[in-house]
C-alpha cells in the first residue's frame, strides 16, 4: 500500500494524543503528592512542581521541533528509541536528594522533580506536536489544531482522575506501576502511528526549514510568547491564593490547571462562536472580578473562590483564542508550539520563582489580571466608535462623559471602602464602574486605566500602604503579615487571611499566650500541670513555632525544643516583633527544617511533652497525620509522655483520620473542644491529648474537673500513609460559605 491511498488514520493519532496528555497531566500531582512528606504543604511546593514541569514541556516541545526537520522514517527511530531509553527510570519516584538547606528550598524543590520525573516526562511532553506534526504529512488530512483542543482534553481527564479516582483508590506505588503500564501503551501507540505515516515519508506538506524561518517574523514569535506567558502565569497566581488559604490538596492544585487546560479546548476549537463569546465575556469578568486581585485580607468564602477561578478561565480562553488567531500555517506547528510552551514557562519563572524571591505580597496577581487586560481580545463586543450616522464631536463628547463618570465612581467606592457603615456600597459602585468600562473597552488604554484605578479604590491602596510601612514578610512557605490592634493592645500574625499567632502589647500581658492557647484549652490546661503528669526537668518539644505563644507554658525547670521550617517565622519571634520566645524562654533550642524529618533525629524517648502544632494558614500539612509521622512522634516521645494535637481547622475534618491512627496504635486520647464566648482573647479550638499510658489521659481529665474532656470519634475507615491519604471525604464543605 502507498502513503497516497493509506488512510489518514485520524483516529490512531487522536488515541495516541490523548493517552500521552493524559499521562502527562496524570503524573503532575501524583509526583508533588509523593513529595509531601518531604516538603509539607506550602503552596510553592506545586507551583516549583509546575515550573519543572512547564521547563520539561519547553524541552520536549524543543525537541519535537528539532526532531521534525529530519527525514520521516529517521524521526520514528530516533523517537522510539529515546522513549525506550527514558522508559528505564521506571517505576516513578522521588530521587534520593539530601535534604534542603533553610531558606534554599526555592532552587532545592524544583531540583528534586527534575530529577524525580525528568526524562519520562520530557518524552511524554514531546508527542502531542510530534504527533499533530505527522498526522498532518498525509495529503489527505484536515488540519492538526483540533487535535491540540483533544490533547488538552485528555490532559484535563488526567488532572480530574487523579484526585477523584487515583489518590481515593490506589495508593502511590500502585500509581506508580499504573502509569508505567499507560507509558508502555503509549509507546505502543507512537509506533502504530509511525507505522501509518511509513510510507507517507517526507512527501505531504514537509517544506525545508529555511523557508519555515523566513515566514515567521520576530514580532510574532514575541506575540505569541507574551500571549502564551500570562494566562501560564495567572494560572500559577491563582493557585497560590487558593492553597495558601484554603488547603494544600491536589484537587484544589489540579482546579486551576484543569481550567487552564479547558480554556484551550474552546480557544482551538474549529467553531470560533463560543471563543469570541468567551472573550467578550472576559472583558465583564475582568472588570467586575479583577479589582478585587488588589486586596490583601477581607474576602474569603466559596464566593469569591468561584469568582477567581471563573474569572481565571474566562481570561485563558480569551487570550489563547487571540493565541490560536495568531496560528502559523499547519507545517509551522511545531515552532508555535515551542513558542507556547517558551511563554508558559516563563510565565511560570515570574510566578513560581522571581516573584517570591522579589514581592513581599503575591503582587504577581494583579500585576498579571493588568496584563491580561493588555492583550485581551475584544471578541463579539462591537466597536460603538465606527457607529454609522455617529457625529464625530458626539464621539468625543461620550467618551468625555465616560471618563468623568469612572473618575467619580472611583472616587466615591475609594470613600464607601474607607468606613464601615458605607461598605455595603461597594458593591453597586463596582459594578457601575465595570459597565463605564465595557463601553471603554474600545480604548485599551483608557479601560486598562478604569481597571488599574478600581483596583486601588477597592482596597489596592490599603495594600500599597502595607508594602510601604514593611509589615508584611514574604517566604518560600507563605506570606505574613503583622497587624496591630491599639483598640485591644493586641499585635496579630497573619498568613494568608488566618491568624498565625497574638500576643498582647500591654506590658502586663506580654507572657500570656492568647488565641489557641487560652486557660480552658486543651493546650493551656496540659501544659500548665506538667509537674502533675510528668517528673520535672521534662523536655517540652513544640512543633511549628508561630507567634511563639506555646514556649510561655515552659516551667522554669523545663528544657524546650522548637522544630520550625520557615526562617522567616523564627525571625519575627527573636528580632522583637514577638516576644514569647525571648521572655519566657530565652535558652531554649530552635530547629530550623521540616518538623517530622528533624524530629526523626532526636534520640529516642527523649521528650515528654509535645505539641502537634505546625500550621500552614488554615490547612494542617497533611504529612504530619500519617502513619509514618505518628511512628516519629512516639519514637520521640518517653514512655509515659504526653503529646497534645491541634486539630482546629476551618476545613478539614481531622478527628477521623487521628482516631483512625491512635486506634491502629493502641494509643489512649481525649478531645477538649473549647469555645470560649465571653472572651475576645481566645478563640475555639480542639486539642487532642493522646498517651501510651491511659492513665495519663486520666490524670489530664482531673486536671481541671470544670473544662470537659469527651471520647475521640468514630475513625476513619483507612489509616493515612505516605502511601494513601485522602483528604476529599473530610471536607468541611460547609465552612466555605459565607465571604468575611
Amino acid at each position: 500500500m502507498n502513503g497516497q491511498a493509506a488512510p489518514a488514520a485520524r483516529g490512531l493519532f487522536v488515541a495516541t494524543i490523548l493517552t500521552g496528555s493524559f499521562l502527562l497531566f496524570l503524573v503532575q500531582p501524583m509526583v508533588a503528592r509523593m513529595a509531601l512528606p518531604r516538603l509539607g504543604g506550602a503552596p510553592n511546593v506545586w507551583n516549583s512542581a509546575m515550573l519543572v514541569y512547564q521547563a520539561l514541556l519547553l524541552g520536549g516541545y524543543w525537541y519535537a521541533h528539532r526532531l521534525s526537520r529530519l527525514p520521516l522514517r529517521r524521526q520514528a527511530r530516533i523517537h522510539l528509541a529515546v522513549f525506550v531509553l527514558a522508559a528505564l527510570t521506571l517505576p516513578v519516584s522521588l530521587a534520593t536528594l539530601a535534604p534542603s538547606a533553610p531558606g534554599r528550598e526555592v532552587w532545592w524543590v524544583p531540583l528534586l522533580f527534575a530529577l524525580s520525573i525528568g526524562p519520562v516526562f520530557f518524552m511524554v511532553s514531546a508527542q502531542a506536536p510530534l504527533m499533530q506534526r505527522w498526522y498532518a504529512l498525509h495529503p489527505q488530512a484536515s488540519a492538526p489544531w483540533a487535535l491540540y483542543a483533544a490533547s488538552n482534553l485528555g490532559s484535563f481527564g488526567g488532572l480530574i482522575a487523579y484526585p477523584l479516582l487515583a489518590e481515593p483508590l490506589l495508593a502511590l506505588h500502585w500509581q506508580s506501576w499504573a502509569w508505567t503500564a499507560g507509558y508502555l501503551l503509549l509507546l505502543g501507540l507512537i509506533a502504530l502511528a509511525a507505522r501509518a505515516r511509513w510510507n507517507v515519508g517526507d512527501a505531504g506538506n514537509m517544506i525545508p526549514q529555511a523557508q519555515k524561518n523566513s515566514q515567521i517574523p520576530r514580532l510574532t514569535v514575541a506575540h505569541w510568547i507574551v500571549l502564551a506567558a500570562a494566562p501560564s502565569g495567572l494560572m500559577l497566581a491563582t493557585t497560590t491564593h487558593l492553597t495558601t488559604d484554603v488547603f494544600a490538596m491536589p484537587l484544589l492544585w489540579v482546579m486551576p490547571l484543569g481550567l487552564y487546560l479547558l480554556s484551550f479546548v474552546i480557544a482551538f476549537a474549529d467553531r470560533r462562536g463560543p471563543a469570541r463569546l468567551v472573550s467578550a465575556l472576559a472583558w465583564l469578568g475582568i472588570l467586575t472580578v479583577g479589582p478585587m486581585a488588589a486586596v490583601s485580607y477581607g474576602w474569603m468564602g466559596i464566593v469569591p473562590l468561584i469568582c477567581s477561578v471563573v474569572l481565571l478561565f474566562l481570561l485563558c480562553t480569551a487570550l489563547h483564542a487571540r493565541l490560536y488567531e495568531l496560528r502559523p500555517a499547519p507545517e509551522l506547528l511545531t515552532a508555535f508550539y515551542l513558542a507556547m510552551s517558551a511563554g508558559g514557562a516563563l510565565g511560570g519563572l515570574f510566578t513560581a520563582l522571581i516573584a517570591p524571591l522579589t514581592f513581599d505580597w503575591v503582587w504577581e496577581y494583579p500585576l498579571l489580571v493588568l496584563a491580561a487586560a493588555v492583550l485581551l481580545p475584544r471578541g463579539l463586543l462591537p466597536d460603538w466608535r465606527n457607529a454609522a450616522g455617529l457625529d464625530p464631536a458626539l464621539r468625543w463628547l461620550a467618551l468625555g462623559a465616560l471618563v468623568m463618570a469612572a473618575g467619580i465612581l472611583g472616587w466615591m467606592l475609594y470613600n464607601a471602602n474607607l468606613y464601615a457603615e458605607t461598605r455595603g456600597q461597594r458593591w453597586p459602585l463596582a459594578a457601575a464602574i465595570a459597565l463605564v468600562g465595557m463601553a471603554l473597552v474600545p480604548w485599551r488604554s483608557l479601560v486598562v486605566a478604569v481597571l488599574a484605578g478600581t483596583m486601588l479604590a477597592q482596597g489596592g491602596w490599603d495594600t500599597i500602604d502595607e508594602t510601604r510601612e514593611g509589615i508584611r514578610t514574604r517566604s518560600y512557605f507563605g506570606i505574613y503579615t503583622l497587624r496591630e490592634h491599639p483598640e485591644t493592645r493586641r499585635r496579630t500574625l497573619m498568613h494568608g487571611t488566618t491568624a498565625h499567632g497574638v500576643q498582647s502589647t500591654d506590658p502586663a500581658r506580654k507572657r500570656t499566650p492568647l488565641a489557641y492557647y487560652g486557660p480552658s484549652s486543651g493546650a493551656g490546661i496540659v501544659f500548665s500541670h506538667p509537674r502533675a503528669l510528668v517528673c520535672a526537668g521534662a523536655h517540652f518539644g513544640v512543633l511549628g513555632l508561630g507567634a511563639g505563644s506555646l514556649a510561655c507554658f515552659r516551667q522554669s525547670d523545663q528544657r524546650l525544643t522548637v522544630f520550625e521550617i520557615d526562617p522567616a517565622v523564627l525571625a519575627l519571634s527573636t528580632n522583637g516583633t514577638f516576644t514569647y520566645l525571648s521572655e519566657c524562654a530565652p535558652a531554649a533550642r530552635v530547629v530550623l527544617g521540616d518538623a517530622r524529618l528533624e524530629l526523626a533525629r532526636e534520640p529516642k524517648g527523649s521528650f515528654d511533652l509535645l505539641a502537634i502544632d505546625a500550621f500552614s494558614s488554615d490547612s494542617v500539612p497533611m504529612h504530619l497525620f500519617t502513619h509514618e509521622a505518628f511512628g516519629v512522634y512516639l519514637d520521640a516521645l518517653s514512655p509515659r509522655g504526653v503529646m497534645m494535637v491541634h486539630i482546629s481547622n476551618n476545613f478539614i475534618d481531622l478527628e477521623p483520620a487521628l482516631s483512625a491512627e491512635l486506634k491502629a496504635r493502641g494509643l489512649a486520647a481525649a478531645v477538649r473542644d473549647d469555645n470560649p464566648y465571653d472572651t475576645a482573647d481566645y478563640w475555639a479550638t480542639s486539642w487532642v491529648a493522646v498517651s501510651r499510658d491511659p492513665a495519663q489521659i486520666a490524670r489530664i481529665k482531673a486536671l481541671a474537673p470544670q473544662y470537659e474532656w469527651r471520647a475521640i470519634g468514630k475513625p476513619a475507615p483507612q489509616v493515612w500513609r505516605d502511601d494513601y491519604a485522602s483528604i476529599l471525604p473530610y471536607i468541611t464543605w460547609k465552612n466555605f460559605v459565607g465571604i468575611r
